[in-house]
C-alpha cells in the first residue's frame, strides 16, 4: 500500500505521514527533507550567479548521509531555502528516481511532501492533501523550534510561512496541487491525535471502498 500526504509546510503532514507509517508498519520518507538538505547545501550561494547549478550538483551527489542533522533541516530558514530550490526543474528531476524507487518498495510505503500525489507517486492507493491556516501553522512550527530550545520571532515565522507559501503556489513544478483523487483533511482545529484517528479513517475506508469495488 502506498499512502501519498500532501500539503503546505507545518500543515502537520510530517506528524500524520509518520504515524500512520507506524499504524500501517510501512517505511516512511519525508521528501522535503530532500529539499531542504539541497538547500542547506547551497546556503551561502543564494544571490549568486552559480545559485542554480551549484544547487543541482548537490541533488545529484544527495544521499541519506545528508538527512541526519535534523535540528538544521528543520530549521526555519531552511525551509526557505527549500522553497528556493525546489523550483528549479533539474533539481526535481535529480530528486524524483530517489523518491519513486522509495514508494515502489515491494510491501509499499507512506511518502510526504508537496507533489507525492501528483507526480512522484501519483499511482498510490491513497491520497491525502493536508491544510490548516497560516496562524495555526506558525503556532505548531514555534512550539516545535522552542521545544529544541530555540528562541521563535513568531512575527517573523508567520512570514516565512507566508512566503514559502507564495512561493510554493508559484512553483510550476510542485506545491499546493491537490490531486483530484486526493482526499482533503484540515487539521486547523483538530490534535494531532485526532487529526491522525481522522487520516486512519480516510486509509481504512479508501481501502475498503477500493476491496468491495
Amino acid at each position: 500500500m502506498i499512502i501519498a500526504v500532501d500539503g503546505p509546510a507545518a500543515s502537520g503532514k510530517g506528524t500524520l505521514a509518520s504515524g500512520l507509517a507506524r499504524h500501517y508498519r510501512l517505511p516512511y520518507l519525508d521528501t522535503g527533507l530532500l529539499y531542504r538538505a539541497v538547500g542547506l547545501a547551497v546556503a551561502g550561494q543564494t544571490e549568486g550567479p552559480g545559485f542554480e547549478a551549484a544547487a543541482i550538483a548537490a541533488a545529484k551527489a544527495l544521499d541519506a548521509a545528508h538527512l541526519t542533522d535534523i535540528e538544521a533541516l528543520t530549521a526555519a530558514d531552511t525551509g526557505v531555502l527549500a522553497s528556493k530550490v525546489a523550483v528549479i526543474a533539474e533539481v526535481r528531476k535529480a530528486l524524483f528516481d530517489f523518491q519513486r524507487s522509495f514508494a515502489l518498495q515491494p510491501d509499499g510505503a507512506v511518502l510526504d511532501g508537496r507533489d507525492i500525489g501528483t507526480t512522484i507517486a501519483p499511482d498510490a492507493d491513497v491520497k491525502l492533501f493536508i491544510q490548516a491556516d497560516s496562524k495555526a501553522r506558525m503556532e505548531r512550527r514555534a512550539r516545535q523550534l522552542e521545544a529544541r530550545g530555540q528562541e521563535v520571532d513568531r512575527y517573523a515565522l508567520y512570514h516565512q510561512i507566508e512566503e514559502r507559501d507564495a512561493r510554493d503556489m508559484q512553483n510550476p513544478y510542485g506545491g499546493f496541487y491537490k490531486a483530484d483523487d486526493a482526499h482533503l483533511l484540515d487539521t486547523t482545529l483538530l490534535d494531532i491525535e485526532a487529526a491522525l484517528r481522522a487520516a486512519i479513517a480516510i486509509v481504512d475506508g479508501t481501502m475498503a471502498g477500493k476491496a468491495g469495488s
